[in-house]
């Protein structure tokens, strides 16, 4: 038998094997996707496989694309390749979701170091969230959602949009559906990774909000111990209030982190230039080893706590419109992004 014939014969058993090594086939296609904000094509799926022991040939790659495809995993591209929808994202997380136990975690970390914003000249990426609504009801939405930006309960009043068939970090737009980017309060991780200062994510929670001061939180989900993220959980939870806290008492998403004891004039800094660019992610700076909001901090160290940035698309939630939110989802230049008040 020719060598033709024998490569042939090999994908023909990739591609019909059996349904369980199909299933962990396209997974592994879909995780390579997830990983990229450009479409991929099989020649740089095939690559990227290979890193994890995967090889399969481009005919194998393409057939099963063409699997995912029809489930509404990934978007065509063109000749540029796919990319990955907000239902492959889904179907990613629940596959993974036994192995993935503090994914969250290292998914912040990632991100924070590929955040490149640099305040002095306002430029480089910056870490977004993206959120997914019905164009008939965006209008709706913008305004429960200007009323929380302008209370100060997100992240920066800084986002972007995008239509349907567009893409919005790492996630393509649905037909008939408005794609929102929101800052994430990563942005001040990667800002304060890119300074020397490390710094530690402990948890996302519920902050609650009395007389327009932080109290306490009333629920935790520790970031080393989940494999979602926690402002997503709490949303479908319904556990915010946080048109309310726009009105003095109420519920937020926030997140909590800690930061060396030493470097805390020095982040103090870096805060105020973040400020300066439209990012206002830090709600508090604690001082040394002492506790914030009822949270213990470690001996030599601070306490931060950042808002949520998906705190406007919670109030969106709460009045009852539809949204779907991927938090984490990717990375844009700082100079695409534009006002929420100019919308």
């Amino acid at each position: 038998m020719s060598n033709n014939n024998l490569r042939e014969d090999r994908d023909n058993k990739v591609v019909q094997g059996s349904g369980s090594d199909n299933e962990r086939k396209i997974i592994s296609i879909l995780k390579v996707l997830s990983e990229s904000s450009e479409p991929l094509g099989s020649i740089t799926i095939a690559r990227e496989l290979e890193r994890y022991g995967i090889f399969l040939s481009e005919r194998a790659i393409r057939y099963h694309l063409t699997i995912t495809d029809e489930r509404g995993y990934t978007h065509p591209m063109g000749r540029d390749g796919r990319m990955l929808t907000s239902q492959g994202v889904e179907e990613l997380r629940m596959a993974l979701a036994p192995d993935q136990v503090g994914f969250i975690l290292d998914k912040l970390e990632l991100l924070a170091f590929r955040t490149t914003l640099n305040p002095l000249d306002r430029s480089g990426l910056v870490p977004i969230n993206t959120s997914i609504l019905d164009v008939n009801k965006f209008d709706k939405a913008l305004v429960i959602m200007k009323e929380i930006f302008k209370a100060g309960l997100a992240v920066s009043d800084l986002v972007i949009t995008a239509r349907e068939g567009e893409k919005i970090g790492s996630v393509i737009v649905p037909q008939g559906k408005v794609g929102l980017g929101t800052v994430c309060s990563v942005v001040v991780n990667g800002v304060l990774l890119k300074a020397g200062i490390p710094i530690e994510s402990r948890f996302g929670g519920v902050l609650e909000i009395r007389d327009s001061k932080p109290r306490r939180f009333v629920s935790l989900i520790s970031y080393s111990g989940t494999s979602l993220d926690p402002s997503e959980q709490y949303i479908r939870a319904g556990m915010t209030a946080v048109t309310s806290a726009a009105h003095g008492s109420g519920k937020i998403l926030a997140n909590f982190r800690e930061i060396p004891a030493l470097a805390r004039s020095l982040v103090d800094e870096k805060i105020t230039q973040l400020k300066t660019v439209g990012i206002h992610g830090v709600y508090l700076l604690g001082n040394t080893s002492e506790p914030i909001c009822q949270i213990a901090v470690g001996l030599n160290r601070v306490g931060l706590i950042m808002v949520g940035g998906l705190n406007p698309v919670a109030a969106v939630a709460e009045a009852g419109i539809e949204v779907e939110n991927i938090s984490e989802s990717g990375l844009v230049e700082y100079r695409q992004l534009q006002s929420i008040q100019s919308l």
